[in-house]
């Protein structure tokens, strides 16, 4: 790949003798694109591109890309790979005692920011063919905070620990069959063990092997490592990853716990709720994926997460993304009073697996709707996506006979060949279709993707494929979609939940959805279902229940409470004990009195609710009693404008 900071960026992944015989800049002696025998891939000067386009139309693979840059950017390269390949601009800018929090798109350059930071990858400057010592990187730096964190680097040698994005490769890189507890022991430098082990619930697995933990297990077993190591600098990529909420924010507040005035934190995370609640201050990185990356200056939690959502930094006066991503429902509001014509129901079931069982109570559904499963890991939720796919429960009469598409959690690619062939073998009919084109597979952008092999996907390649095979399944009427937003980033996630809402008031058929990302659980859930009871012992699944009174329950159950940002309507996660948080857990009862014809609702969490004109404070805090049910309940949880006259209890 190659790239031209002065106007253009190029990519090249193969010989481009194609691109050779037509390009038009080709000066006596000088060729623009060279192709060696000796070499792989093509060599494309950057500093004779004038950028054409010529080779981009001719290249067979569409593996040459050209892209404008601001030429501002040319002074700012931090590191480059080699010619033609991926480059970072300027570097987040850790600080002592607080949490830097980064978030961007996947493939733009946290994972190289986070190695430059660490010391494990030197910066070149753009410089690949002479980098530079570092007395000249120090001077490039110069008035910087990065300067002093350089120079603590180099004299200082402090010590940095990073914490793996990808939890599952741990059990092949430990040589022998060693015990959780003796990997614990083995590098044990804060004497605070049993401390992260009862935090991060290590203590049922302390005496099994690493390789025979699951993926949230190896999660904990990760940060645990990572903490209870003694460090100048902790590093942490996607430490949410494979956990549910509670020990979403658990790990949360293990992270902050590191925090002293002398020490840096960076944490990289996909899920905007957890980073909101972990970071103190946010740097966002935008560009083209596996292209080139740019590093924002650091911005509050809230401003930063706002800037990413928007796509729009008003500091630089750039846009980086053409729309904005918003959880306002407004725009949809006309599609949630749908007509409901189908009406399901299942019986009150029970399934032992082993020493765990699971109590289903009695529920229904109908069409247009999706509902979203909220509990713990090892509460039943997949147990019973696979009853209502037709697994058979303890007692045979209660097997369901649905029509159902499953997507699983664990997505194993087995198809020996390329992503167009899987879909059109699988969803033929819906993958031919115009309508489905436009609705699913465009925004979830398999365009890229479609001639790879399927078997050499990434993880967030695999899942954006298995949601589309899952909704382009024919003649279903319910959809089960295990945990989508895995291995997604914070983009393709708000994407992902808008086709599938779509797609399920569209084709007017129900979905249950098992999500643990609370900003996409929220604006998927019609209605949910709260599993409760003790993990791998015994659990009950409820039954549907509005959004309003089934999430106060399970917000309850974590003792957290929620607020709604004026701006995006995104829920944000109060910090413990903080002013709001105690503000909404402190009010147990309190009197209707009025409610005016038109609200915006901005907060979030059971308890006071702060309208536009007004304080409303409904008479029960858990359940919204006295509110009439008219939707009236949902709109007060999602931030929707609602107008007209609404009931008084």
């Amino acid at each position: 790949m190659s790239r031209r900071q002065d106007g253009y960026v190029l990519s090249c992944l193969h010989e481009a003798s194609s691109g050779l015989i037509f390009c038009t800049r080709r000066p006596p002696g000088k060729l623009c694109i060279e192709v060696k025998s000796s070499d792989k891939i093509a060599f494309i000067s950057e500093i004779l591109c004038i950028g054409c386009g010529i080779c981009v139309k001719k290249c067979p693979f569409e593996a040459i890309a050209i892209i404008n840059l601001p030429t501002n950017l040319e002074s700012q390269v931090t590191h480059r790979y080699t010619a033609n390949a991926f480059k970072l601009h300027r570097l987040p800018t850790p600080r002592p005692g607080q949490v830097l929090g980064l978030v961007g798109t996947n493939g733009i350059g946290k994972s190289t920011a986070l190695k430059v930071l660490a010391g494990k990858l030197k910066p070149n400057l753009g410089r690949y063919d002479d980098p530079p010592d570092w007395t000249e990187i120090l001077k490039y730096f110069r008035g910087s905070e990065l300067q002093n964190y350089f120079t603590k680097v180099l004299e200082d040698n402090l010590k940095a620990l990073i914490k793996p994005q990808y939890v599952d490769h741990i059990p092949r890189a430990i040589k022998g069959k060693l015990t959780v507890s003796q990997m614990l022991d083995s590098k044990l430098e804060l004497n605070n063990k049993q401390q992260m082990c009862d935090l991060l619930e290590l203590n049922d697995v302390l005496t099994r092997e690493v390789n025979q933990l699951s993926g949230g297990e190896l999660q904990r077993f990760a940060i645990a490592m990572t903490c209870i190591q003694k460090a100048d600098v902790y590093m942490f990529d996607e430490p949410s990853s494979y956990l549910d909420i509670r020990q979403r924010l658990i790990a949360a507040q293990v992270i902050r716990g590191l925090l002293n005035p002398d020490n840096y934190v960076v944490a990289v995370e996909h899920d905007l709720s957890v980073l909101d609640y972990l970071s103190d201050f946010i740097c966002c990185l935008y560009g083209k994926p596996s292209m080139y990356g740019v590093v924002t200056m650091p911005y509050s939690v809230r401003e930063g997460i706002n800037i990413f959502l928007d796509g729009f930094i008003p500091t630089e006066n750039l846009r980086f993304r053409e729309d904005s991503l918003s959880f306002k429902m407004v725009e949809t509001a006309e599609e949630l009073i749908v007509d409901k014509t189908r009406h399901y129901s299942y019986p009150s079931m029970s399934k032992t697996l082993g020493s765990f069982k699971l109590t289903v109570e009695a529920g229904s559904f109908t069409d247009s709707e999706i509902i979203v499963m909220l509990g713990e890991n090892g509460t039943g939720k997949t147990t019973f996506v696979r009853l209502l796919a037709g697994d058979t429960p303890d007692n045979e009469v209660d097997r369901q006979s649905l029509a159902v598409s499953l997507k699983p959690q664990t997505i194993s690619p087995k198809f020996p060949g390329t992503v167009r062939m899987l879909l059109i073998k699988q969803i033929k009919q819906s993958f031919m279709h115009p309508q489905f084109q436009t609705d699913v597979l465009k925004p979830m952008n398999l365009d890229p993707i479609i001639d790879q092999d399927v078997k050499t996907l990434s993880g967030g390649e695999l899942q954006r494929v298995a949601i589309v095979l899952a909704l382009g399944k024919p003649n279903v009427s319910v959809y089960l979609l295990d945990e989508p937003s895995s291995f997604l980033d914070s983009e393709q996630r708000i994407i992902a939940s808008k086709v599938i809402k779509r797609f399920i008031l569209h084709a007017k058929k129900t979905a249950f959805v098992i999500e643990h990302d609370f900003i996409m659980a929220t604006y998927l859930a019609d209605r949910v279902i709260v599993f409760e009871g003790k993990p791998a012992i015994a659990a009950t699944a409820t039954p549907p229940q509005s959004l309003l009174t089934g999430m106060n329950k399970f917000l309850q159950s974590l003792e957290i409470t929620f607020r709604r940002d004026p701006t995006n309507f995104r829920p944000r996660v109060n910090k413990m004990n903080s002013v709001k948080d105690r503000e909404q857990k402190g009010i147990t009862s309190s009197k209707l009195l009025a409610l005016p014809s038109k609200l915006t609702f901005v907060r979030y969490g059971y308890g006071e609710i702060k309208g536009i004109q007004r304080t409303v404070k409904s008479i029960n805090d858990n359940t919204g009693t006295g509110i009439s049910d008219n939707g009236i309940g949902i709109g007060m949880r999602l931030g929707i404008y609602l107008e007209g006259p609404l009931g008084v209890g």
